[in-house]
């Protein structure tokens, strides 16, 4: 594309962030408000216009699959924006670390442990500490926390009361294998992610001539998902600005859902006091979802404090021109404002037990499953890990194909790891011409015979569990074999070999033929044509821990986040006991209120027995189904 081109292809608030390519800049961009294309297209309209060299350009964010998707996005604009570096702060930081390092520190830099689990489980072992169970991940949350915050050992008890953690193992003991597990580390040179930033800013920092280097090479920042971002990952990102002024930051307040990770929304919603010449840009149409889900949506954070904390001068708010693009005022700035055809309206269900709703999620599913939305547009998202049982017992029941997405990293997984060498290896000795392991002669058949060492059966093992999800694993990597020979019938194992490790490279994972069940917090970032929200209780959603206001209103931006990933079908479900005939005593979710259209919950002894008779469920049942697969899935500009 050329600069008209890429101008071109913007409604006008984005159009407006590519106007203002040169910072600082703040985007504050609404769920499904098209913020990625926003932030690429800046990018390649700077670089088009000749206002940064691409090599110039550093881009940040958090994830793998994130860094990945804003290099798909750089390379298919072109015209220089390919070679533009989008990374993670982990990935950028330990490549200026581990280049830096034998100059300023002298010798092999130390090796990263990816891992904080074996030195913590020493450490407790040498304290006489017993860790099982929820305490030993709990711990490892609280280590990252204390060091992303830059709270060392001897002050962790303190600073942990004082913000009211509460972790399993107890603050005491948490503080005595922190300082414990930092002691291992040291002595044996060894560095974790955390110590990747922070080394990585104190040679910044300290050494006049790294950072004019740094500063010559990188110029131009952008960062999305900026409300994640914590104290240390700042740290580092004013060491890299240096004072500079060349920064983009893209974020959501209402998306802050990592606050007990460190995150903090502080520096988006400071970011107009720290650069008072910012331009500030507000993305408030939502090309994701229908104006049902989205009403819904705004109904939710309607009873939180607006957002508007972050002073916004003009853009999508009083209709001021931005550099030159009149943008047109919408009715209220904190909300989003649907693009799409409407849809069926949320269903909100009352099931008596938890047996019920887990069956009649499961009958919903296969309901939308008929209908024609395809099983991977179909997520049942869940507030804590513990709830995820039932419901792939539910799944398994009713033949309904589903795979766990965990916080894991799929190309992190042994399993796909090994599988990427097992194919690499293959690949190598077909080419040789020594292949010895009689592998048959089209790709999807030979990939399966490779994949089999690893464990893929014809069948998905009965079992729940890590058996069964090596097994999704091992299967979604056949199915890339089935897709790759499908759009290329010549491919060799060689060329899946290759293609493999691009998708490693940029997190790209296989999307399977199987309804998501995930977590809330692991789906942000997602999006699917149906969501399932069951287990909406109190204690549940907000969970019982969350016991201050703003914890409270975490929760709330969490189910927000989760709402929030429907296109089409959006179904939210609670049940007041336990199990079959129990004690009716939860009560539903304070936040089902806000959500809920007006006479919309389905009641009475339909309900109870599991039936959902939701306001808008017969539409879901109708033509809107393979609309909402289709058609509806998008129409004009969309992120």
């Amino acid at each position: 594309m050329d600069a008209d081109d890429l101008l071109a292809a913007l409604d006008p608030e984005q159009r407006a962030v590519a106007l203002a390519s040169q910072g600082p800049v703040c985007v504050l961009a609404g769920a499904g408000t098209g913020k990625t294309r926003a932030i690429t297209h800046r990018i390649a309209y700077a670089v088009a216009t000749g206002v940064v060299s691409p090599a110039q350009v550093l881009a940040l964010t958090f994830t793998v699959r994130a860094a990945g998707e804003l290099r798909g996005r750089l390379r298919a604009l072109g015209g220089g924006a390919e070679a533009v570096r989008a990374s993670t702060f982990h990935a950028a930081a330990l490549r200026q670390l581990a280049y830096f390092w034998p100059r300023v520190i002298g010798g092999r830099p130390p090796r990263l442990v990816e891992s904080k689990l074996p030195m913590l489980r020493e450490a407790a072992s040498s304290l006489g500490v017993r860790l099982d169970g929820p305490a030993v991940s709990d711990t490892v949350t609280e280590i990252e926390w204390a060091k992303v915050c830059q709270i060392h050992p001897e002050s962790y008890v303190f600073a942990a009361s004082e913000a009211g953690r509460a972790p399993a193992a107890g603050v005491e003991d948490v503080g005595r294998l922190y300082a414990a597990y930092e002691a291992l580390r040291r002595d044996r040179q060894l560095i974790d992610f955390e110590s990747v930033l922070e080394l990585t800013a104190a040679i910044l920092l300290t050494e006049p001539a790294v950072a004019r280097e740094v500063h010559a090479q990188y110029r131009y920042f952008t960062v999305d998902e900026f409300q994640d971002v914590n104290p240390l990952q700042k740290l580092l990102l004013d060491a890299w600005l240096g004072g500079r002024e060349e920064l983009c930051v893209v974020g959501d307040p209402r998306q802050t859902i990592y606050s007990f990770t460190g995150a903090t929304a502080e520096y988006l919603r400071s970011f107009a006091a720290d650069y008072p010449q910012a331009t500030m840009v507000r993305l408030v149409r939502d090309y994701r979802s229908t104006p049902q889900v989205v009403d819904a949506a705004n109904r939710l954070m309607a009873r939180q404090a607006p957002v508007s904390g972050v002073a916004v001068s003009g853009v999508a708010v009083s209709g001021v021109a931005v550099s030159g693009v009149a943008v047109s005022p919408v009715p209220d700035a904190d909300s989003l404002v649907a693009q799409r055809p409407p849809g069926p309206d949320p269903g909100i269900s009352r099931y008596a037990d938890d047996e019920a709703e887990a069956a009649g999620v499961a009958r919903e599913i296969t309901d939308l499953i008929r209908q024609g939305v395809p099983a991977n547009e179909i997520a049942l998202l869940l507030r804590i890990n513990a709830q995820m049982e039932r419901f792939e017992r539910a799944l398994t029941e009713a033949s309904v194909p589903y795979v766990v997405r965990g916080a894991e990293r799929f190309y992190d997984r042994p399993e796909v790891r090994q599988a990427l060498v097992l194919v690499r290896g293959a690949a190598r000795a077909a080419g040789a011409g020594t292949d010895a392991t009689g592998l048959p002669g089209e790709l999807p058949a030979a990939v399966r015979h490779v994949l089999a060492s690893a464990g893929l059966g014809a069948t998905p093992p009965a079992t729940r569990g890590a058996v069964r999800e090596r097994w999704e694993s091992l299967s979604a990597i056949a199915g890339l074999a089935d897709n790759l020979a499908a759009a290329r019938p010549g491919a060799t194992l060689a060329d899946f070999a290759a293609e493999l490790a691009e998708r490693a490279e940029t997190g790209h994972a296989p999307v399977a033929a199987a309804v998501t069940l995930a977590t809330m917090h692991a789906a942000k970032g997602l999006e699917w044509d149906a969501v399932l929200l069951p287990g909406l209780t109190e204690g549940i959603m907000p969970i019982v821990h969350a016991r201050t206001a703003e914890a409270v209103e975490e929760e709330r931006r969490l189910l927000y986040v989760a709402v929030t990933r429907a296109r089409v079908h959006l179904a939210l479900s609670w049940a007041p006991a336990r199990t079959p005939g129990a004690e009716s005593s939860r009560q539903r979710s304070r936040f089902l209120a806000a959500v809920q259209a007006q006479g919309s919950q389905a009641q009475g002894s339909q309900a109870a027995r599991g039936s959902q008779t939701t306001r808008g469920s017969q539409a879901a049942r109708g033509s809107q189904a393979a609309r909402g697969s289709q058609a509806a899935r998008g129409t004009g500009v969309r992120g």
